[in-house]
């Protein structure tokens, strides 16, 4: 059965990959940061929730670009801000 998702990942059709793997904001403050997470609107990449500093968190709230992606090695999943969904792809 598949899972319900919303319009904003079914939107995403090319997927959005880092390729620095880092923290583009905390590396200007010389901060550290926990996991890397990917914009798929706009392709920037920016430390998590658990990080000291949640630069993606603040980036979804200054521009509502709903849907982000694990920038992490091994880790396959998207999440919807706006309806709170995740899936594994």
């Amino acid at each position: 059965m598949e899972p319900d998702i919303c319009q904003h990942l079914q939107a995403i059709h090319t997927l959005k990959v880092e390729h620095e793997h880092v923290c583009e904001e905390c590396i200007k403050t010389g901060d550290e940061w926990l996991h890397l997470r990917t914009c798929q609107t706009c392709g920037v990449t920016l430390c998590c929730n658990d990080s000291p500093n949640q630069h993606m968190q603040k980036h979804y709230h200054k521009t509502k670009h709903p849907v982000i992606s694990s920038a992490e090695p091994g880790e396959r999943w998207l999440w919807c801000n706006v309806d709170e969904i995740m899936v594994e792809y």
